[in-house]
């Protein structure tokens, strides 16, 4: 059975619903904000009150610190690091940098100073989490997908109150031949729970993609196999082909838009890529030949190793024998397509509630076979240039975004270090 061929909604009307539910999701934080406990230890000379916490991006000095350039490898002590609206407007040794007078400072002598991470892979769905994904280092993100499009409101909600939420790159409602409840996220795709096949002609393909870009998606999730994560599913199991992935892509590049995919088994990595996404994700048995194709195209590789890693000693041994026979493969993956020059960008998969650390995934970059700086750049410039934010995030350097996490030890020394932010700021704005 064939979707009708009804148009998705206008923009104005779909995003109204999604500012409505920003509104509240950013209620809802400020009410978790002021819970007790939540506060933040203060920062010399720094504004209290509700109205801070209102404003789109705060004035800071960080000093004291040695800084980490990952776009160079350059290294500063005694670095200085001028955050004004929200933005970087010097950055470098304390003797070349104007430092204002009056400014709000954080002291960070003795620590080590980097720009917020990128979370390329993360599935947030609350208020909460947002919150739990910046505390932990990840100050943009990329959407792994949400069932009801709460992603499009924490990207709203990171707008108003960047303290409060990751810069967030939205993918909307998965692309699924199943989508169970999420027929019930936007009314156009009602249509869909008719479909006893499932979403897979061209015509429910084309229906999600476009009701997604309606919503305002950013970027596209689709799949070729099962998952990995669910012990009754075989996530070598092929669900999508190399036509309909090619559907996915063309009706998502229509409305400018770039794909990224679920993907385990060789043989559905391949006609991912093919198929023309922009970026793999998980790829436990990518072959070689996929990954020169990778580095030909410019396709992205988000392994999600702390995902996969998560799996060993599930009390399911079907899910812990998976972790332990996927992890090896999969590290051997990145390696190869590391040596090969294949992009890699940094993604923990977080979902269900719990938001891993990003520094894990550069830690098992690390483990992979990457030098410290390279896996740090996974989750800096490299990740940012995969969400299209590359200008923005991944450094501290004038122009770039007042996002910044001290660290209590030298990163290039030792990665798990980026586990636990010692203080992370987002905008200007400390935490």
């Amino acid at each position: 059975m064939c979707v009708e061929s009804v148009p998705p909604p206008p923009n104005r009307v779909t995003r109204r619903g999604v500012l409505a539910g920003a509104a509240a999701l950013a209620g809802t934080a400020a009410a978790l904000s002021a819970a007790p406990g939540a506060a933040a230890a203060p920062v010399r000379g720094s504004a209290a009150g509700p109205a801070r916490s209102a404003q789109r991006g705060g004035d800071l000095v960080v000093e004291g610190g040695t800084l980490l350039d990952p776009a160079t490898g350059e290294v500063t002590e005694d670095a200085v690091v001028v955050i004004r609206d929200g933005v970087v407007q010097a950055a470098g040794a304390r003797a070349k940098v104007d430092v204002p007078t009056g400014a709000p400072r954080l002291d960070a002598h003795g620590r080590w100073v980097l720009p917020g991470l990128v979370d390329a892979h993360i599935h947030l769905n609350t208020a909460t989490e947002a919150r739990d994904a910046v505390r932990k280092g990840a100050t943009s993100a990329r959407s792994g997908s949400t069932n009801f499009y709460q992603d499009i409101a924490v990207r709203e909600l990171a707008r108003q109150a960047p303290e409060l939420a990751p810069r967030l790159r939205a993918a909307g409602v998965f692309v699924t031949p199943e989508l169970g409840d999420t027929v019930l996220a936007d009314p156009d795709l009602t249509p869909l729970a008719r479909l006893k096949g499932g979403v897979r002609s061209a015509e429910a393909l084309r229906r999600v993609v476009q009701v997604n870009l309606a919503r305002g998606a950013d970027v596209i999730k689709t799949r070729v196999n099962e998952r990995a994560g669910l012990p009754e599913q075989d996530p070598l199991t092929q669900v999508y082909s190399y036509e309909q992935l090619s559907e996915i892509v063309a009706t998502a590049r229509r409305g400018g838009k770039g794909v990224l995919c679920h993907s385990y088994s060789e043989r559905g990595c391949d006609d991912a890529v093919r198929a023309g996404i922009r970026s793999l994700e998980h790829g436990a048995f990518v072959g070689e030949r996929t990954l020169h194709e990778m580095r030909r195209r410019g396709t992205y590789f988000t392994p999600t190793l702390t995902a996969i890693a998560g799996m060993i000693g599930n009390p399911d041994p079907v899910l812990d024998e998976r972790g332990r026979t996927y992890l090896p493969a999969l590290k051997e993956a990145v390696r190869t397509a590391h040596e090969l020059g294949v992009p890699l960008a940094a993604g923990t998969d977080s979902s269900g509630g719990t938001v891993k650390p990003i520094g894990r995934e550069v830690e098992l970059m690390r483990s992979a076979g990457l030098s410290a700086l390279d896996a740090i750049r996974t989750a800096t410039t490299g990740a940012a240039r995969l969400l299209g934010v590359e200008r923005t995030a991944g450094r501290l350097a004038p122009g770039f975004a007042g996002d910044v996490i001290v660290l209590d030890g030298d990163p290039l020394a030792d990665v798990s270090v980026l586990k636990k932010p010692q203080r992370v700021v987002r905008a200007g704005l400390p935490l």
